[in-house]
């Protein structure tokens, strides 16, 4: 079953009236911008509520279209529209089509301006990648080096020791193969005798002889 027909009519409550108000004026200022862009065409809305606040939307600014408004008022009016006043109204779009064109172009060099920076951030951003990768590949490299250096230390520190317990291996036995010299030579007594007969000799000589 269909539904019937809602009357359209003032709202008693003030709140509901407000509420209203707030949702379809909403949807009245979306419509008329909606239809702006989409039909290419000058539109102003202004709305009074009871409360007394302003609401208003244009696609352009608001003053031309209240002036060209008037203007299409009299026109109905007065249908013969002499040349001076034709000459005004059309002086005034090329004055509202240069303003918009104005906007148009400061806009664009907004846009411009935006791409070049973010483009300069971008190659900023690039530089300083490279340079921390830079930074931290010759962080790498050197410490590769310290550790190379610090290896070659140790194997200098080990080749300094070995060379030393063979000095001090060789030293040793150079000192034994000497002192076994020594004793050896004097182990030899004169005359071919060893030590123990040269002792005794010695002895008997050293002993007075009986008559």
């Amino acid at each position: 079953m269909g539904r019937g027909k809602i009357v359209i009519r003032r709202i008693d409550n003030s709140t509901s009236r407000q509420v209203t108000l707030s949702k379809r004026r909403n949807g009245l200022l979306k419509k008329a911008k909606e239809l702006s862009i989409l039909c290419d065409a000058q539109v102003g809305l202004i709305i009074f509520p009871s409360t007394g606040k302003l609401y208003e939307f244009s696609s352009t600014k608001m003053k031309p279209i209240i002036e060209r408004y008037n203007q299409s008022k009299q026109d109905q009016h007065h249908p013969m529209m002499n040349a001076t006043s034709e000459g005004k109204f059309w002086k005034r779009e090329a004055e509202t089509l240069r303003h918009q064109s104005q906007n148009l172009q400061e806009n664009y060099r907004v846009k411009e301006l935006q791409n070049l920076e973010n483009q300069l951030e971008m190659s900023l951003r690039g530089v300083r990648m490279q340079k921390d990768q830079k930074l931290t590949d010759k962080i790498h490299e050197l410490n590769r080096k310290g550790n190379l250096l610090h290896q070659e230390n140790m194997e200098l520190l080990k080749k300094e020791h070995h060379l030393r317990q063979e000095n001090m291996d060789l030293l040793k036995k150079i000192n034994e193969a000497r002192d076994a010299h020594e004793t050896n030579r004097i182990s030899q007594a004169p005359n071919g005798f060893n030590l123990e007969e040269y002792e005794c000799i010695k002895l008997q000589l050293s002993q007075p002889q009986q008559q």
